[in-house]
């Protein structure tokens, strides 16, 4: 034990010889012999990873980016400041599209047009003619890069993304409607070989009035359901805005969205809100709706031909409505929502009380005779309201009787806040 002790303490007392590279160190840092070996590992390993990282900061990545240990985040911050800022121009014009290099004739707003080239970060292939783009002026304007069209945030929200859960099936009294409304909607998006081959112009636009409640937009959303087509929904008072133009504007941003769809169907609810008949006195916003109307009527019918565009559109006041756009080629068909008949009436307590937890054997025709010259939304109320007696009697179905409390309650003291005895006034 004593001699390996011995053996341990020499070695200690005499290290390793070292070169001149090594006295140089110890000179120089005043360090002992085994320090200069760690120093030395410790400069070999910060070479190795040095190589390693710039081996695989190539081939890890198709930019050939440095890992991220070597990024300088400060001096990149600096550099993106320091970039001028583009300016937003719109291309008019292609000169000799199928060059490598073909120019551009581009028409800055407030400044000139110019004959501009493109920049070495954008590619032919991404310009058209009427894109906007943004180009440098330190750079001879030319192009950097394509810009997404100009298109405002309340048009964007307009787009219906989720489908409705309603269809065709929950419309009732509504067969011949959705007859028609399926002719001019989905049959020119799913098989317009038919149209071409006899050699007609699919119907552009569908109007449907009927008294309140006959399911107008409910049929709507059962189209939205079924249809793969983009559909925008619109309400009237939407496009109503307080400045000069500002209604035409959205109306005309609307159909050019629509137009970079596939397939779209636009819906406008409540259409009398700014299709009136125009006039020749009122107020300065009365003429301001008129616009708005005036250029709905020429995107429905003008130079530039709709496409795969259908157009609904719904009120309760048709004789509001101004000529110019019920006339054919705008608007051409016009379906009419009337009351349900005693069938229709029937089938409309079936579909209300599906999901209702209703006693058997429940005569839903004698509920729609007690019902006469009633709405969808009348129907749907009583059964709401047989509901509520069910809940204040501490039961868990609903009983004929409730039914027939409800017909007396919401059909007959509601007479006076029905609103279809004027619309047969109006129609």
């Amino acid at each position: 034990m004593s001699g390996n002790s011995e053996d341990d303490t020499t070695k200690e007392k005499n290290p390793p010889p070292l070169d001149e590279d090594d006295i140089a160190l110890l000179k120089t840092y005043g360090l002992g012999p085994y320090s200069v070996q760690i120093k030395k590992v410790e400069t070999d390993i910060k070479a190795i990873a040095k190589k390693v990282n710039t081996i695989c900061g190539v081939k890890q990545s198709d930019f050939g980016l440095a890992p991220p240990s070597q990024w300088d985040l400060v001096s990149d911050k600096q550099m993106m400041q320091e970039e001028p800022p583009l300016q937003v121009a719109k291309v008019t014009k292609i000169i000799n599209p199928e060059s490598h290099r073909p120019k551009y004739v581009i028409n800055v707003r407030q400044i000139a047009k110019f004959v501009v080239g493109l920049s070495e970060k954008a590619s032919p292939t991404d310009i058209d003619e009427g894109m906007r783009v943004g180009v440098e002026r330190s750079n001879r304007y030319r192009i950097q890069m394509p810009l997404p069209p100009r298109i405002d945030p309340k048009v964007v929200v307009m787009t219906v993304e989720e489908k409705p859960d309603v269809t065709y099936g929950d419309v009732g009294g509504s067969r011949e409607q959705i007859e028609k409304l399926r002719e001019v909607v989905e049959m020119p998006l799913l098989q317009p070989e038919k149209f071409v081959k006899l050699g007609i112009e699919p119907p552009k636009g569908v109007l449907c009035y009927g008294p309140p409640g006959t399911g107008k937009t409910l049929l709507a959303r059962a189209v939205a359901n079924r249809t793969d087509a983009c559909f925008i929904r619109v309400v009237g008072s939407e496009l109503i805005q307080k400045y000069v133009g500002e209604g035409a504007r959205l109306v005309r941003e609307l159909f050019h969205m629509a137009k970079t769809k596939k397939a779209c169907i636009i819906f406008f609810d409540e259409i009398d809100a700014i299709g009136g008949t125009r006039f020749g006195d009122g107020a300065s916003g009365d003429h301001e709706v008129q616009r708005t109307m005036l250029e709905l009527v020429n995107q429905l019918d003008g130079f530039d031909s709709c496409g795969n565009i259908k157009v609904l559109m719904a009120t309760n006041r048709p004789d509001t409505l101004d000529p110019a756009l019920l006339r054919p080629g705008r608007l051409d068909r016009k379906v009419e929502f009337s009351l349900p008949d005693l069938e229709g009436r029937t089938q409309i307590f079936k579909i209300h009380t599906r999901e209702m937890n209703c006693e058997k054997d429940i005569r839903y025709e004698l509920l729609a005779r007690l019902c006469p010259n009633s709405t969808g939304a009348d129907i749907r109320s009583v059964c709401t309201e047989a509901g509520m007696f069910a809940i204040r009697a501490r039961r868990k179905t609903v009983t004929e009787k409730d039914f027939l409390q409800a017909v007396d309650k919401v059909i007959k003291e509601n007479q006076k806040f029905n609103a279809t005895p004027k619309y047969m006034v109006y129609n």
